[in-house]
C-alpha cells in the first residue's frame, strides 16, 4: 500500500498559472480551484492512489518569519490567488481528501511529519511535489518524491544524482546555495557545483574543515569558499534551520484515516453550484457512502 501526500500549495499555484481563468457566479476568480479539482480527480482515478492527504499554507507566514525577517511572505502574490486557498481546501475536503491547513507550521512541515510517521506502516510514501526542500524527506525507496508535471519519481539515489548530496544533506545544501523561493540567500560564492562537491563528501556544515588545506575534495577557489563559510557560518546555520522541515506537526490522523472514501456528494455538488463549476459536477468516479 502507498500513501500519497499532496503539496496543496504547489498544486494551487500550478493550477493558477496553468489552468484557464474563470469566474464564479459572484465574480470571484475560481480558475485555480477548478484546476486543482480536475487535477486531484485525475490523481484519484489512479489505482495505486488509495490513501491520500493534502497540506496547504492556509497562512503563508510561519514561525520561520520570526527567526528571519526575509523569509517568504504572501507579499507579491496575486490577491485572486490568495483568495482561492480556502476554496481549494474546501474543494479537496469535499472530494474526500484529508486536508491539513497549516497556520503556525508550513505545508511542507505537515508533509514531512506525515512521511516520517507513516513510512514504517506502508510499502511506500509518495510525496507529490517537485520542490527541492522536499528531497530531504526521501528515504531509500521507502519515501520518494514525484513530480506530476514531469512524471518523474526521485528516490535517494535520484536525489544524489540531482543534487550531488544525500537527502539528509539537503538542508545544508540549501543553506549554502540559498533558496530564492523561501527568501534566504545562502553563503556568498557557494554555488551548486562547489556545494555538491564539499557536502557530497562531508555531509553537514559542521563537518567541513574551516581550513581548506584539510579539505579532502578538490574544489576551485577553495580558499575563498572557506573564508566565506567562516565569515557567514552563523547565517549558514540559521539558513539550515529554516530549510530543515519539521517532523513534529500535530496531525490527528492515522494511516486508516487517509483512506479515500470517495467524494462527498452533497458538499461537493454544493461547492460546484457555488463556484459555477457545472462541468465538474459529475466528474467524481466514486461517491462516499452515506
Amino acid at each position: 500500500m502507498q500513501i500519497h501526500l499532496l503539496d496543496g500549495t504547489y498544486e494551487l499555484f500550478r493550477s493558477y498559472f496553468g489552468a484557464p481563468k474563470r469566474t464564479g457566479p459572484d465574480g470571484q476568480e475560481v480558475g485555480a480551484t477548478a484546476g486543482i479539482i480536475a487535477s486531484t480527480l485525475s490523481l484519484l482515478q489512479e489505482p495505486a492512489v488509495t490513501h491520500v492527504a493534502a497540506a496547504f499554507d492556509t497562512v503563508i507566514p510561519s514561525y520561520r518569519n520570526d527567526l528571519y525577517p526575509g523569509y517568504k511572505t504572501g507579499e507579491g502574490i496575486e490577491e485572486d490567488l490568495l483568495a482561492q486557498f480556502p476554496l481549494a481546501e474546501r474543494a479537496l475536503s469535499a472530494l474526500g481528501v484529508v486536508v491539513w491547513p497549516m497556520v503556525e507550521f508550513e505545508a511542507d512541515d505537515a508533509i514531512a511529519t506525515a512521511a516520517a510517521r507513516f513510512a514504517p506502516e506502508v510499502e511506500q510514501v509518495v510525496i507529490l511535489s517537485p520542490d527541492k526542500d522536499m528531497a530531504q524527506c526521501v528515504v531509500g525507496q521507502q519515501v520518494v518524491t514525484f513530480d506530476r508535471r514531469q512524471g518523474a519519481f526521485r528516490d535517494a539515489a535520484g536525489v544524489r544524482e540531482k543534487f550531488g548530496v544525500d537527502p539528509e544533506s539537503i538542508p545544508d545544501y540549501l543553506a549554502l546555495v540559498g533558496d530564492a523561493a523561501d527568501g534566504f540567500p545562502g553563503v556568498p560564492g557557494w554555488g551548486a557545483k562547489s556545494t555538491a562537491a564539499v557536502l557530497g563528501h562531508y555531509g553537514h556544515l559542521e563537518n567541513v574543515p574551516l581550513d581548506p588545506a584539510r579539505w579532502e575534495v578538490s574544489v576551485r577557489s577553495a580558499n575563498r569558499l572557506a573564508s566565506a563559510l567562516v565569515a557567514n557560518m552563523g547565517d549558514a546555520l540559521l539558513f539550515r534551520f529554516l530549510a530543515l522541515l519539521r517532523t513534529d506537526v500535530p496531525l490527528a490522523e492515522s494511516v486508516d484515516d487517509l483512506e479515500w472514501p470517495g467524494a462527498h456528494r452533497e458538499p461537493y455538488e454544493e461547492l460546484c453550484d457555488d463556484l459555477g463549476l457545472d462541468n465538474l459536477r459529475q466528474r467524481p468516479h466514486r461517491w462516499a457512502a452515506l
